[in-house]
């Protein structure tokens, strides 16, 4: 049995203008993780922004009033540093991972990101091919495919569904004007949290933001707008010479922080979560029909979906679905057995408790 003890070493600030400060002291590691979390995400974007917040994450990085990308990438280098940054659905992050010694430095580096991108035209023009060809790789991946696929059509009409690499038309139509004036609306510290775990203290984290950030004006708070509504349906596309077919199935979840989260992430680890799950064994090891079977939450600040994914052969697919939907069924006609809801129960905490022992996951 894990006991729960009250959490002490976890302290938060908000600035006047906004910005918050998360940060969790771990004394007996030599590295701190930093990340800089913003409310830049592809819901947060309009039709014709499709796409503009991971081309700005892309950006950051081809050079600031301060660095070129060279010395960006030197200046992590020289420090043992690990820089990294991805762009989701609701948020934007950049993070970065050092020696304790290296803070203000690996602080510096990362605010520079953020505060100072450049967008020269150039640049712009280079990193719009190179997003063009991440979507064609999307493209030509069917298990990715179909995810985007998904989303398009459970959240129809809504930012939610759109793609967070945007669309061919889109990203070309970025430039120097649209990115600086989406970058003003959002890089601005009421949509920043900065959040850091590791051998550190407070109130250096805070000294450190309030350095970079502190005379910053706020700036207007994002809005995510309307909840969405999901949309029931089926949806396929054809695509030529491929030997499987790529199946996803959705249903309504439970958003980031509602209180039944919990009840939703041991049902999610029960039907897929894992080898013992019972799509897993039903699917995969009784009967051989898939090599890929698996669900999976995706969770928002307002709603959420469980999906289940499969690939299979396609004189296979309507057995799969169909066995897939009898899952769905049995989980919600009889509650699980008390070994099996243990068993889920397990392999949670075990796989929170593993991921907590970095500093990025807790960082994060």
């Amino acid at each position: 049995m894990i006991k729960g003890e009250p959490v002490t070493s976890i302290q938060k600030d908000v600035f006047p203008n906004g910005l918050t400060v998360i940060t969790e002291a771990m004394p007996v590691v030599r590295s701190i993780s930093i990340g800089i979390w913003l409310r830049s995400g592809s819901r947060q974007e309009n039709e014709s922004e499709n796409g503009i917040s991971h081309f700005l994450e892309h950006m950051v990085f081809k050079g600031t009033k301060n660095r070129t990308a060279e010395e960006i990438a030197r200046s992590a280098d020289s420090i043992g540093g690990h820089l990294d940054a991805f762009t989701a659905k609701e948020y934007t992050s950049f993070s970065i991972k050092v020696l304790d010694e290296h803070l203000p430095r690996a602080f510096d580096v990362l605010s520079d990101l953020v505060k100072n991108p450049l967008f020269k035209p150039e640049h712009i023009a280079k990193e719009s091919q190179v997003i063009r060809e991440e979507i064609k790789m999307v493209e030509d991946t069917p298990d990715d495919l179909v995810h985007e696929i998904f989303s398009q059509s459970y959240w129809r009409g809504h930012a939610l569904g759109r793609p967070i690499l945007g669309t061919r038309e889109t990203v070309s139509s970025f430039d120097r004007k649209s990115l600086s004036r989406y970058f003003r609306r959002h890089y601005s510290p009421s949509n920043i949290l900065v959040t850091a775990a590791g051998h550190l203290e407070h109130a250096r984290i805070v000294d450190l933001a309030m350095k970079e950030f502190g005379d910053l004006p706020s700036g207007p708070l994002r809005q995510d707008g309307a909840r969405p509504v999901p949309h029931f349906q089926v949806s396929h596309r054809r695509k030529k010479n491929l030997e499987q077919v790529h199946i996803l199935v959705g249903a309504p979840a439970y958003p980031q922080a509602h209180d039944k989260r919990f009840a939703c992430y041991a049902l999610n680890t029960m039907l897929g979560g894992g080898m013992s799950s019972r799509l897993f064994q039903n699917i995969r090891e009784k009967r051989g029909l898939v090599y890929a079977v698996f669900s999976g939450l995706s969770t928002f600040r307002d709603v959420g979906c469980l999906g289940v994914y499969a690939g299979t052969g396609t004189s296979n697919a309507r057995t799969v679905v169909a066995l897939i939907m009898e899952e769905f069924r049995r989980l919600k006609s009889a509650p699980p057995g008390s070994e099996e809801l243990q068993r889920a129960k397990d392999y949670l905490k075990g796989s929170m408790l593993l991921g907590l022992e970095s500093t990025p996951s807790r960082m994060s």
